[in-house]
């Protein structure tokens, strides 16, 4: 990779992996493609190129290929799961529609592709314990329907046109840079909002709804390292299993209070993301992923409940200085 157009980069994800390419490739070039009023701000606006690519505008997407000599197209744009669900048709839209323009792209301009896929492609009939790389995936989400499309597109792309599509099943992923953007898994990110705050958590899932989760920093160097792998060892393509951790509310709560005795949870239920929830898998296998471009997870529970209770105490107090500085300067 050279010069790369990361699509969705002021996102959860995008924001932190288009920082984490600059380091990467500093003797190339990696676009911030964003939309209107979601602009590049900060560190993000300054460190490099930014453009203007709508996923769903084809031609946006082609003229930053060209202008930027782009060998390698990261496509992040994705509405997250719980929000596809009250907006199916823009889910698909962005999830399905605009994937098609990216390949259609990357197959006139001989770009590699990563597009991710989730946890969320899978549904009730699958295997919920070490959920094999090859099983059945039936979603029950609009979100869910549009990463299964995605993967088979991909494929499809990689197949018939020789487009280098790779892909990866991220799992909840947690971080303390962006806020929460509406996924199922959230709750992971804001119960350490809460405990930083000193506020009371309200969990919108029950006790005993485990799902596999992971720490950004793994999250950003596996969307890499895939597509670092050497293709002549890739039996998969789209896409592979990949997890750090499975645990449920309860066990996140107890490691908090490991740090913040006085922390206190409760539950206050929302049936939406407990049903979506429901149906993913409670752990994945990810043998292919290690076997085949050699996976493995850096941060476990324990380490991520240090980091980010650590970073998100700085970060709240910070942002809490500059708004009183604001107050008393207006």
């Amino acid at each position: 990779m050279k010069n790369i157009l990361l699509i969705g980069a002021t996102g959860q994800i995008g924001s932190e992996l288009t920082m984490r390419l600059r380091e990467e490739y500093p003797s190339g070039q990696v676009v911030a493609g964003y939309i209107s009023g979601a602009e590049p701000k900060g560190e993000l606006l300054e460190s490099g190129p930014s453009a203007m690519v709508d996923i769903t505008n084809a031609g946006q997407i082609a003229s930053a290929v060209k202008k930027y000599n782009i060998d390698t197209i990261y496509n992040l744009a994705a509405l997250l799961s719980a929000v596809a669900e009250k907006r199916p048709q823009l889910a698909w839209n962005v999830g399905v529609g605009g994937l098609y323009n990216v390949l259609e792209v990357a197959r006139e301009n001989n770009c590699a592709v990563f597009t991710p896929s989730s946890i969320g492609s899978f549904g009730p009939n699958t295997p919920r314990i070490k959920t094999p790389q090859d099983t059945v995936q039936r979603p029950t989400t609009m979100y869910g329907v549009t990463k299964v499309t995605g993967e088979l597109l991909s494929d499809y792309y990689a197949s018939r046109f020789g487009v280098d599509t790779r892909s990866v099943r991220f799992p909840g992923l947690i971080s303390y840079v962006a806020p929460p953007g509406g996924g199922t898994t959230d709750y992971a990110v804001d119960i350490y909002y809460a405990a930083c705050k000193g506020e009371k958590f309200f969990c919108p899932l029950k006790p005993g709804t485990f799902m596999d989760m992971m720490y950004m920093p793994d999250a950003l160097r596996a969307a890499i390292e895939i597509m670092e792998a050497d293709p002549s060892k890739l039996v998969h393509r789209n896409s592979f299993n990949i997890t750090a951790m499975s645990f449920d509310p309860e066990m996140i709560y107890a490691k908090i209070k490991e740090f913040i005795p006085d922390f206190q949870m409760d539950y206050k239920l929302d049936p939406l993301r407990q049903s979506i929830a429901d149906s993913w898998p409670d752990s994945l296998d990810d043998t292919c992923a290690r076997e085949e471009w050699g996976w493995k997870p850096r941060f476990d529970l324990d380490f991520m409940t240090k980091d980010m209770l650590a970073h998100l105490s700085v970060k709240l107090k910070k942002e809490t200085k500059e708004k009183v500085s604001s107050v008393c300067t207006t």
